[in-house]
């Protein structure tokens, strides 16, 4: 609001309080009128309250991050994904708050660890006492040279196999962390910009709270992802990718999982800022790497909901019908592994949970901040 606007609301709000305190006009008004008049006089000054606060936000967000405003969307979706747990769409209403520009990178998760000691999840070994109440009761124990530290890695496989079965792609790697995100003999020279990944949720926590942010609730990470469009299946509108075009966003081109054609000039997480911002100004938000959110991840988490929903913060606890022992946190965006033909979760709707213990290649995160 400019500081002439704002001077003629509060000459107005001056006005109308002293046009109610006369004598002589009260006694030729009703009290409905009244009324009528010391309620827009509060409207008015909620406006001026409202609007200073919202221009001070968006004039000076913290370094590094941008002010999304809040409003009413559609999340979830009604169309032909099939996927149960994005439906049904309803209509959501969120505050406004800050977001990181950028996925949180190596060199800015680098900070943190030197800053506070940090060990993440992955550079501990595990605890069977803790894995075995995730797995089905009677599960033997891992054998000894697997319960060290290390994390899931993505590796090719040299020709098709079959999409039913993960194990093709994905493999326990000893030594691997966001230090070493392809086994322990690798480094992230030249990487200070990728996304910081191999991060469990405890790990993007204890960033965020150290940076004084939090993790984004699912509702948030949606509606700033669609960028104030609506409607559409994707963040740049209702094209699909093609396998040709690499200027949309770091996902897969070619035959998943054997075949690469790397259309987007990436085999892995590009470095951020590759790819063009949406309209609030955020980068990658669809494809690149997965971001944690804040919410427990349930398949029938929208189920209850009608009507409007004003800031949800996702349910009170996680359930998944195909791991119902798996505490899982919700991620959201898709990543540069995701294909049509198998993972089209680079739309803004899709949402999947993660054990919130468990880092991966193309597993990372950014914070939001709330208005002081």
């Amino acid at each position: 609001m400019s500081a002439r606007r704002k001077r003629t609301a509060m000459t107005k709000l001056t006005s109308l309080t002293e046009l109610t305190s006369k004598k002589s006009i009260r006694s030729m008004m009703s009290v409905r009128s009244i009324a009528s008049i010391i309620a827009v006089a509060a409207a008015v000054a909620a406006s001026i309250w409202w609007l200073g606060r919202d221009k001070n936000a968006s004039l000076s967000p913290p370094p590094g991050m941008v002010w999304i405003p809040g409003g009413e969307f559609t999340m979830g979706t009604s169309g032909s994904v099939p996927e149960r747990h994005e439906q049904p769409a309803h209509r959501v209403r969120v505050s406004g708050f800050f977001m990181d520009e950028t996925e949180v990178t190596n060199e800015q998760f680098a900070q943190f660890v030197e800053a506070t000691g940090h060990v993440t999840v992955a550079e501990k070994a595990p605890d069977w006492e803790e894995l075995k109440k995730q797995l089905p009761p009677g599960t033997p124990k891992p054998a000894d040279e697997l319960m060290v530290a290390g994390s899931m890695v993505f590796i090719g496989p040299d020709r098709p196999v079959p999409l039913n079965d993960v194990s093709g792609w994905w493999h326990w790697v000893p030594g691997t962390c966001w230090k070493h995100p392809e086994g322990p003999d690798s480094k992230l020279d030249g990487r200070e910009q990728c996304p910081a990944v191999h991060l469990a949720w405890d790990d993007a926590v204890a960033f965020a709270q150290w940076a004084g942010k939090r993790l984004p609730t699912e509702a948030e990470w949606e509606f700033a992802a669609r960028g104030g469009v609506e409607g559409k299946r994707y963040v740049w509108g209702d094209e699909p990718a093609s396998d040709s075009d690499g200027a949309r966003a770091n996902i897969w081109q070619g035959d998943f999982p054997n075949n690469n054609l790397k259309a987007d000039g990436y085999a892995g997480a590009a470095p951020v800022k590759s790819f063009s911002a949406n309209p609030f100004g955020l980068y990658e938000m669809p494809g690149n790497v997965w971001e944690w959110c804040s919410d427990w991840y349930r398949a029938d988490a929208y189920a209850g909901r009608s009507g409007l929903t004003v800031d949800p913060q996702g349910p009170d606890s996680p359930w998944d019908p195909a791991e119902p022992l798996s505490p899982k946190r919700s991620i959201r965006g898709g990543s540069f592994l995701c294909h049509v033909t198998y993972c089209e979760s680079y739309r803004p709707a899709a949402r999947r949970g993660t054990s919130h213990d468990t880092g991966m290649s193309h597993l990372g995160f950014r914070c939001v901040k709330d208005l002081p």
